[in-house]
């Protein structure tokens, strides 16, 4: 429910971005069979993880760190929507 909220905000604003983008993980020359799907990576540099939880924990960063390091992008948000107002963390 939240990401289709947050997508329909993104297109009403024009923001370029793509949902549930796959990354492929490659180790030692090989493509692994298990991928990586970020939520959102918005305008090819952010990486955006929504979550729902009671607070962020160190998973979540670690989730980021490993979607960051695959995508060589730099940036990545998470975004928790759980409590009455949104918590965020900024990950580079």
């Amino acid at each position: 429910m939240y990401k289709d909220a947050f997508e329909f905000e993104l297109r009403k604003k024009q923001i370029p971005f793509e949902r549930e983008k796959e990354y492929t993980i490659n180790y030692k020359g090989h493509d692994l069979l298990h991928k990586f799907f970020a939520d959102f990576v918005i305008n090819n540099c952010i990486i955006l993880e929504i979550k729902c939880k009671s607070c962020i924990i160190e998973e979540h960063y670690a989730q980021v760190i490993n979607y960051l390091a695959i995508s060589k992008l730099q940036v990545g948000l998470i975004l928790n929507f759980h409590e009455k107002s949104l918590e965020y963390k900024r990950v580079v």
